[in-house]
């Protein structure tokens, strides 16, 4: 039995991404989470890549530039990690994908954090892929 898919994140990158996403507010924010990468099982962030938002409408989407999105890869790639996922916020949504999230999700398997400041809340997602279409399954997301 495969177990339930889990996102560790260190404490310390929770509250620089919360406090991005307050400095950033009423944009969106966006970057990389690099670490060690499992499809199915517990993924574990040690470092994330801020990256600027791009979207015509930063109030409600992001986008991180392709260019900009490749060095970031291999700056991580340079550390040793591995592309565990992709963070951004919601700063008047819920943590959870929006129908544009789901729509712009590319990355299978991969963990996408979603940080809401109201409610101030952080929930973690994994894009699944199957022959038809593309879903995002809930996540447990541990703090250490």
């Amino acid at each position: 039995m495969t177990p339930d898919p889990e996102l560790v994140v260190p404490t310390a990158i929770r509250d620089v991404i919360l406090e991005r996403a307050r400095d950033g507010r009423p944009e969106e924010i966006c970057g990389v989470f690099g670490g060690e990468y499992d499809p199915d099982g517990r993924s574990r962030v040690r470092s994330q890549y801020p990256a600027d938002n791009v979207a015509e409408t930063p109030r409600t989407r992001y986008r991180i530039n392709p260019e900009a999105q490749l060095e970031l890869f291999d700056r991580l790639e340079e550390r040793g990690e591995e592309i565990v996922g992709f963070y951004h916020s919601h700063p008047r949504g819920p943590p959870r994908p929006s129908e544009t999230d789901v729509a712009q999700a590319t990355w299978p398997d991969r963990s996408y954090l979603i940080v809401s400041l109201e409610p101030r809340e952080v929930g973690s997602w994994r894009w699944r892929e199957d022959e038809d279409a593309g879903r995002f399954e809930r996540e447990r997301l541990v703090l250490e």
